[in-house]
């Protein structure tokens, strides 16, 4: 099953607080021993986008994207090291047109999708 993906640019528009999304990110990542500079990188990962975000040192935060290590990205053109260029919505789970199932509705959920 093939899934459709569309891109938004960051600047363009941002998604609805609290929305899993892949986020496109950009930066350049530390140079290994004996270089000078590091390597430019342009990747995807799964984040999280929130309106408002609080880091562990208290560091408030406003439309930002955050990932599983809870590093916090801005969209781009805003100053961060690795601002997000682009995201996108990320797919439904299979059969379903929702992102999470909990509780016994997620084993039974598994289990149709599993035959």
């Amino acid at each position: 099953m093939d899934a459709v993906v569309e891109w938004v640019d960051a600047r363009e528009r941002l998604p609805r607080s609290g929305m899993p999304v892949a986020a496109a990110t950009s930066g350049r990542y530390p140079p290994e021993p004996g270089q000078a500079v590091g390597e430019d990188f342009w990747l995807v990962l799964p984040m999280y986008f929130t309106a408002r975000h609080i880091a562990e040192d208290g560091t408030e935060y406003r439309d930002c994207f955050v990932d599983s290590d809870r590093v916090v990205r801005l969209p781009y053109g805003r100053p961060c090291a690795e601002p997000v260029t682009h995201w996108a919505e990320l797919p439904a789970l299979p059969g379903m047109a929702v992102h999470q199932v909990l509780g016994e509705d997620a084993r039974t959920a598994v289990r149709d999708a599993m035959g």
